[in-house]
């Protein structure tokens, strides 16, 4: 990591443009405009780095990734905790991650579980959560947002689906999903933007709305490239 602290301290906006989209029920997607204050300087990292991103084995991302260290995920938790927090109901963070990523795979490459929408976690204590941001760096809506979904059918119905999935024994279109199926339905899209970030629940099945899988680069200056941030936290006492 090349930054300095400083400039990671300095990276996001303090007086960004906040809305909040409904996503189902309770659960709303909190959209960042001008989220960071010179994100075309994270592009050129990106780009003086891109021999470091790797594909994670044991990570079902379809492509392309780079951890950012612990200096760039406490500045975007202080971020998460200044700007998105009450919205989720957090009290404080006992871990956050960052990361720069870049969706690579074709349609016929994604395995079964990368054809279909994910969660970041199932199961959680009462008293906590777990929340994810993907920041856009990219000028070329068309390589996609992100949808939102959910399940058709029963928990137990739906956990099958996935194991199915996992194994290779569901059949699903060779592809990325960007509509609903049988088992998922899509209720909510938010379309990129560069310099746009999302927060949202990481319990929500939610999927890169990818269309145009041809588009996709290992090339930063092409890429689908996005800052991701992962926030597991200690719930508001109800």
């Amino acid at each position: 990591m090349i930054l300095s602290v400083n400039a990671e301290l300095q990276m996001f906006n303090p007086r960004p443009t906040i809305r909040h989209i409904p996503i189902t029920g309770a659960h709303t997607c909190t959209v960042i405009d001008d989220f960071l204050t010179e994100p075309h300087r994270l592009v050129e990292f990106a780009l003086q780095q891109q021999a470091q991103f790797a594909m994670d084995p044991d990570n079902y991302y379809p492509g392309l990734a780079l951890g950012l260290g612990p200096d760039v995920a406490r500045a975007l938790d202080e971020f998460f905790m200044l700007h998105v927090r009450r919205s989720l109901g957090a009290r404080r963070t006992l871990h956050a991650t960052a990361r720069l990523a870049m969706a690579t795979l074709s349609g016929p490459e994604l395995n079964g579980l990368q054809r279909l929408c994910h969660r970041d976690a199932i199961t959680l204590p009462a008293d906590q959560g777990v929340a994810a941001s993907v920041g856009y760096l990219f000028d070329a809506p068309e390589l996609g947002g992100t949808s939102f979904y959910v399940a058709k059918r029963s928990d137990a119905e739906t956990a099958d689906c996935l194991k199915r999935a996992q194994a290779g024994a569901l059949m699903v279109e060779p592809g990325y999903m960007t509509g609903s199926n049988e088992w998922f339905e899509q209720v909510c899209t938010v379309p990129a933007k560069f310099n746009r970030a999302i927060f949202y629940d990481g319990t929500i099945f939610h999927a890169a709305q990818i269309e145009q899988p041809a588009l996709l680069a290992a090339d930063p200056r092409r890429a689908r490239l996005t800052m991701n941030g992962f926030f597991h936290y200690r719930r508001n006492a109800a």
